[in-house]
């Protein structure tokens, strides 16, 4: 996919592109086992996309401070998805990265 775009994505964006589709069967096993009550297909897309990729970056980009991670995964929830988006992609990054990053002393996730 990457390939057939007219210009090419930024170098950080075609990698978490890969990630995700290298690492899609653990993230959404991630992804299903901590999201209450919510299948991924029955997810909006947007909220679907931007949970993978959040949970790529916890999981595999130590770089990425958690609190960062989940705070663009809510901005663009908010700018992009439903009214409900921001809250829900707020409460289940918090829980994949609690799994995934269980030393970290305190997440700064956004209310």
């Amino acid at each position: 996919m990457l390939a057939e775009l007219p210009v090419a994505p930024q170098p950080y964006a075609a990698n978490l592109a890969r990630g995700v589709e290298e690492h899609q069967a653990r993230i959404d096993e991630l992804i299903s086992r901590h999201a209450i009550d919510w299948s991924l297909d029955r997810m909006p897309v947007v909220d679907r996309a931007l949970v993978r990729i959040a949970t790529l970056e916890l999981g595999w980009r130590p770089d990425v401070p958690t609190s960062v991670v989940i705070s663009e995964a809510v901005e663009l929830a908010k700018e992009y998805s439903t009214e409900d988006s921001s809250g829900f992609v707020n409460g289940l990054l918090a829980t994949i990265a609690h799994e995934l990053r269980p030393d970290e002393d305190k997440l700064n996730v956004q209310p």
